[in-house]
């Protein structure tokens, strides 16, 4: 079925291509697996289960893959490192979603809020790399960056003006916060999806890549 792999170990478009895949999915399959409506995705560490577990589970591959990610430069490197040790202070400790309690006050929200940031870093610099490449495919590529790269931060600021307002849009949306980690996932998975270089349109023939070669 597949040719006999070319390389012995996955590369960083593997990484990309993976981790795209995870963050796109993450949202969608915590809020499918939950046993109630969940208003946040951090919500579902509460609600056991496949949603628990997708949601800790998915964070820690997340977290792995950005840990072996060292990009193309030394601040490339140093933010993915940053980027997972974050993923992993979101899923290690919960928020005070609904009736809970935070075990360590304010860490999963600055987690949260620093791995967002970081992965805004990512899209300027995967946009960076693309415009220097100049043909069409590269800078649709860099058009999506940009895109996503402003949705994430209009996520992060969405979130924080309702949490610093006491909740005023959430209380007319309940789902507020899940809508905008979702954007910002979705956002953050697409960016990544098309860095892996396999998407036709947003590449050339020649730089196409498949995870199964």
């Amino acid at each position: 079925m597949f040719s006999a792999p070319k390389r012995e170990e996955i590369d960083h478009l593997t990484i990309k291509f993976v981790v795209g895949l995870i963050a796109v999915t993450l949202a969608p399959l915590t809020d499918f697996f939950a046993k109630s409506p969940i208003t946040s995705i951090s919500a579902s560490y509460y609600e056991g289960g496949p949603s628990q577990t997708i949601f800790i589970g998915f964070l820690f591959a997340i977290a792995a893959f950005l840990l072996a990610y060292n990009g193309f430069s030394r601040t490339d490197m140093v933010m993915s490192k940053l980027a997972a040790v974050a993923a992993l202070g979101v899923a290690l400790f919960p928020c005070d979603c609904g009736n809970h309690i935070e075990a360590v006050p304010y860490v999963h929200y600055i987690s949260a809020a620093t791995m967002f940031l970081i992965l805004v870093y990512f899209c300027y610099s995967f946009y960076r790399i693309a415009r220097s490449k100049g043909h069409k495919e590269a800078n649709r590529r860099a058009c999506v960056y940009v895109v996503c790269g402003i949705a994430i931060i209009l996520s992060i600021l969405t979130i924080v003006f309702d949490k610093l307002s006491g909740g005023i849009l959430s209380s007319k949306v309940p789902s507020l916060i899940f809508y905008g980690e979702s954007t910002g996932l979705v956002a953050f998975g697409i960016s990544w999806f098309t860095a892996s270089r396999v998407l036709p349109g947003l590449t050339t023939p020649k730089e196409r890549f498949s995870p199964f070669k």
